[in-house]
């Protein structure tokens, strides 16, 4: 009967997120004392060159009372990096249109670039010897 509580323990509440070769599960667990807590575990996987497959896995716990400082600081961090890098992924890995998009970078660089060499063409073209009157 104790294996039946603990199997029920560990169906309080599950939520899986794919993202490629990762998974991350939000797993809710009960404490001895009848408490819930939290799990996440990031589940990647890998494979062997015979082709077979096997997952590597890291967990964190984290309990009640720490809820509210890790969403403050998960919070926090999230909106540094949306607002530093903004909210488009910046990845070979997850845009399939990495290379064009670098691509008219450059060309966009290489014109700004060209621009500027221009301008300062004309500048570098003006008598200054006449400011002084």
């Amino acid at each position: 009967m104790e294996n039946q509580n603990e199997f029920n323990a560990e169906e309080i509440f599950s939520k899986a997120l794919r993202a490629g070769r990762r998974t991350y599960f939000f797993d809710v667990r009960e404490t001895k004392a009848g408490d819930y807590y939290l799990t996440i575990t990031e589940s990647k996987k890998f494979t062997n060159e015979d082709g077979t497959f096997y997952y590597k896995k890291h967990k964190i716990y984290l309990y009640k009372e720490d809820f509210d400082e890790f969403k403050n600081s998960l919070n926090e961090t999230c909106s540094f990096i949306i607002d530093e890098k903004g909210s488009e992924v910046i990845s070979e890995k997850h845009d399939k249109d990495f290379d064009s998009k670098k691509e008219k970078e450059k060309e966009e660089e290489k014109s700004s670039e060209s621009e500027n060499t221009d301008e300062e063409k004309d500048i570098a073209d003006v008598d200054f010897e006449n400011d002084d009157q």
